[in-house]
Order: C-alpha cells, then sequence, then structure tokens
C-alpha cells in the first residue's frame, strides 16, 4: 500500500513528470549508479546525473561516467527523489559535498524522497544527521554505524521519504523500490518484467 506522500507522486507522475537527482563523484560504484538511473529513466522519470565536481568521473572499477549536469547547477531545481549511489571513495566525496549536504537536509525536511545504497547511508546519511530515528540498511562492512539498523536480512528499507538498500547486488531491486513508491507498484512490475525481473513489492 503506498504511503500518502507516495500517493501524490504517483497522482504527480500521471500528470506531469518526476524529477530525481542521482548525484555521483569520483569512486562512485557504477552498477549502483547505472542501476538507478537506466531503472527510473525506464518507468518515466526525468533523470539528472550530477557530478559534484567535475562533468567526467572515473567510477570505482574504472568506468568513465559523464554527468548531465554539475551539482552547483542543480541547486536551485526541486527533485522527487535525490539517491545516492554508493562506493568508496564516491561516499566520501559525497558525503564532503556542503551543498549536497544542504540539499539533502531541505529534501528530508519538505518530506520528499531521498535514498542511499552501499556505503551511502552510513558515511553519508548517519555523518550528517539524515538518518536519525529511521531505520536503515546498507552495506554490511558499515552496518554497525547504523544505530537503527534494520532486520540483518533487509536488503532495501523503507522508512518514512527515507529508502537505503545493501549494494551492488541490490541495485536493481532498490531502483525498482524507488519506482514503485514515485510511479505506484504496476509501473515497477512493468519495468521488472522488461528487465526480466521478479517484482512483487508493494
Amino acid at each position: 500500500m503506498a504511503s500518502p506522500g507516495g500517493k501524490r507522486l504517483i497522482e504527480k507522475g500521471a500528470l506531469m513528470g518526476i524529477k530525481v537527482l542521482v548525484p555521483v563523484a569520483d569512486g562512485t560504484e557504477e552498477i549502483e549508479a547505472v542501476c538507478i538511473i537506466d531503472v527510473l529513466r525506464r518507468a518515466g522519470a526525468e533523470v539528472t546525473v550530477a557530478a559534484v565536481s567535475k562533468m567526467q568521473i572515473t567510477a570505482s572499477r574504472g568506468v568513465k561516467i559523464v554527468a548531465d549536469k554539475l551539482l552547483q547547477d542543480c541547486f536551485s531545481e526541486t527533485y522527487d527523489l535525490i539517491a545516492l549511489p554508493g562506493g568508496i571513495p564516491g561516499a566520501e566525496h559525497l558525503r564532503d559535498s556542503e551543498l549536497l549536504v544542504k540539499m539533502l537536509v531541505q529534501q528530508k525536511q519538505a518530506g520528499r524522497l531521498y535514498a542511499a545504497i552501499c556505503a551511502a547511508p552510513a558515511v553519508v546519511f548517519q555523518t550528517h544527521g539524515l538518518l536519525g530515528e529511521k531505520q536503515a540498511t546498507c552495506h554490511p562492512f558499515y552496518q554497525d554505524q547504523i544505530p537503527n539498523q534494520a532486520a540483518p536480512g533487509s536488503r532495501v528499507v523503507v522508512d518514512g521519504n527515507c529508502i537505503t538498500s545493501q549494494g551492488a547486488g541490490t541495485a536493481l531491486e532498490f531502483a525498482l523500490r524507488l519506482t514503485a513508491l514515485l510511479f505506484g507498484s504496476p509501473k515497477a512490475a512493468e519495468v521488472a518484467a522488461a528487465l526480466v525481473m521478479p517484482w512483487g513489492k508493494e
């Protein structure tokens, strides 16, 4: 069952574009970044890939990713979702971006969706007080840094407007859950079917 906020987004999605921001930096985990970008674009979201320092970044396994914009050019925009990929040192670069942290704080306070996967829930969200009392998960290596850790087997955790996930192996499931929150579970099921990916989440 969709939350009231999720229902509003689903209604909005039927009328106008859903806007998503995916920040990236050198050392970002490419599987996570590309899964988020690809799946949400398949669903119909307007996804902006924003680099925190330079337009072309070198991801954690050497893959080159060219951003759509620099983060500084996105600050005046309002996004329905800000979704952070993990990777080290990528998550550390995101953590150190004062502009991104300011955007995330505003996103949380406005009740809009904010999400992170792998190291980013601990390295970015927990470091800057963006988790608070929310249940969350992250990569197993960082789970001792999450005070309100969800059940150990939780691959994706949704607590209000905060969504977290464990890592590269959960990236598709994470992206599909984001799709469901933004567009509804039927759209997530449609995208999952095209990917030959099982989907049964509400």
